[in-house]
């Protein structure tokens, strides 16, 4: 009897293995067969982005949902206004209180060369080719993009030349002005749009220019139009000479403070923040604007409501006396408007970095790049009977679209056609700009001197050039400004350049 019970609870005990055995099978295989089927699907990926905005606010989730679901990312910004970009971004350098991706848009910025030659960053040259958009970056672009002969970051592929000058139609057509072809014409325009009226209202509350607190991209372009060099010039020797010891330069602040001295510049325009000025410009504050030609259809849109009336017309082809012949400074770094940069203190391994780079060539898709150009269809833009992209409600665009636009890697060559004529005629001329732009000769070459001291060196000149339009100092003041440049270490930097591009040509 015993013997038989025994037996039974040996049954029993096996039985209940055999069971759980089974059982953890069971469960082993459907999590083997859920893992298969997850094989193909990558996690989600978590990025932090330091990234710079250059809208009044940053943009609403919603644009930045769709981007998330479709690189199948978390994406985090850390935003940093365009007026104080350069100050946060060394801050954050000196600080190492970085993000997976830095936007860094200043590569002439000492602090920011230091720490791209001193191995803060990946150099990320050998993996574009394992990424279908990153490897049809151009060679020219890589050649622009490299300090040292290195990529530390991929490069924002902007147009060569953008600028121009955007210009109140209206008011030319009611003051009875033919639209300026020089610089002289330009400033009777200005003149005119100051003390005329051009608005009808009759009171005295317009200005001809409306500038903002840095020289690029208004001084710089007109400037080129004075034929400046941009930064630098090479003479047949292979001598360096910056662009502030040519005669363009001089002219140039002498236009300026023409428009200062007579009140058809807007008198705090060296302390005017970029949004300040567009905002001015949309109440009809001023009639001219300088910068980047695609700004008029933001300009004309942020009108509404304000200047219904509003006609703009873009302008690239002015010439002065002294330069007949036509020329646009290219802004950056001859067609490079900036790196996105992945610090090591961030991104740890290769893998880390090969799914970052994957989202940065997935933002460049053509689906990815509309939804930060133009939004999602029916929600902010339609595409009428011409195939055109039209924006359908301006202010949830200006909301949920707009402030990404910057932060495109790429920003042109999809052949979207806009709706909009005042558009579509800027990117016209943005194209034709190419054929006239004037590169920086310098922009692939190394000096130890400007890595270490440009920005320190180059405030000497900003300072000064200020100085000289406001009219605290005069021409023996600006020479002596930069004389102490060049003392300072700007006679280094030229002879650094000098041998940098003798060897280059070889």
């Amino acid at each position: 009897m015993k013997k038989m019970q025994v037996l039974r609870l040996v049954s029993m005990s096996l039985a209940i293995m055999l069971m759980l055995i089974l059982a953890g099978c069971s469960g082993s295989s459907s999590g083997s067969s859920s893992s298969n089927e997850g094989k193909g699907q990558k996690e989600e990926m978590e990025i932090t982005w330091l990234n710079i905005l250059h809208t009044a606010s940053p943009p609403t989730d919603t644009v930045l949902n769709q981007i998330e679901s479709k690189t199948n990312t978390k994406i985090k910004f850390s935003w940093i206004p365009d007026a104080s970009k350069e100050e946060r971004i060394n801050t954050s350098l000196a600080s190492d209180s970085l993000a997976d991706i830095v936007t860094l848009t200043i590569l002439e910025n000492s602090s920011v060369r230091n720490a791209l030659k001193s191995g803060v960053f990946w150099d990320v040259e050998k993996y574009l080719e394992e990424f279908p958009n990153l490897k049809a970056i151009s060679e020219d672009t890589r050649v622009s993009a490299s300090i040292d002969g290195k990529i530390y970051g991929i490069p924002f592929q902007k147009d060569l030349a953008r600028g121009g000058v955007v210009i109140r139609k209206d008011w030319l057509d009611h003051l009875s002005l033919s639209v300026p072809k020089t610089m002289d014409e330009l400033m009777n325009v200005a003149k005119a749009f100051t003390e005329d009226d051009p608005d009808g209202n009759g009171k005295d509350d317009t200005t001809g220019f409306i500038d903002r607190n840095v020289l690029s991209p208004s001084f710089k372009t007109l400037s080129s139009y004075f034929g400046t060099p941009n930064k630098w010039e090479v003479d047949n020797d292979g001598n360096f000479i910056a662009e502030f010891e040519s005669d363009g330069y001089i002219e140039t602040m002498d236009y300026m403070k023409t428009l200062y001295d007579n009140g058809w510049i807007n008198k705090d325009f060296a302390v005017t923040a970029k949004t300040d000025q567009q905002k001015g410009f949309a109440e009809g504050k001023a009639g001219i604007y300088v910068g980047a030609l695609f700004d008029s259809k933001n300009l004309k849109n942020m009108a509404k409501g304000i200047q219904d009336d509003m006609e703009l017309v873009v302008v690239n082809d002015i010439t002065s006396e002294s330069n007949p012949e036509r020329a646009i400074w290219a802004e950056g770094s001859n067609g490079v408007g900036g790196l996105l940069a992945f610090p090591h203190s961030e991104v740890k391994d290769e893998k880390e970095l090969k799914r970052l780079l994957k989202f940065i060539n997935d933002l460049m898709d053509p689906e990815i790049y509309t939804l930060m150009t133009y939004g999602i269809e029916g929600r902010h833009y339609e595409i009428n009977d011409d195939g055109a992209y039209e924006i359908i409600n301006q202010d949830l665009w200006q909301q949920e679209v707009q402030p990404f636009a910057a932060s495109r890697p790429k920003e042109s060559g999809y052949g979207l056609k806009d709706s909009d004529p005042l558009k579509a005629e800027a990117d016209k001329l943005i194209a034709e700009n190419a054929e006239y732009a004037v590169l920086n000769p310098a922009v692939s070459l190394e000096s130890p001197m400007f890595t270490t001291q440009g920005t320190e060196l180059e405030k000497i000149i900003i300072d000064a050039t200020y100085q000289y339009i406001l009219g605290e100092i005069d021409l023996d003041g600006f020479k002596k400004a930069v004389k102490n440049w060049n003392k300072q270490g700007g006679k280094t930097i030229k002879e650094e350049y000098k041998e940098a591009y003798k060897a280059t040509v070889k």
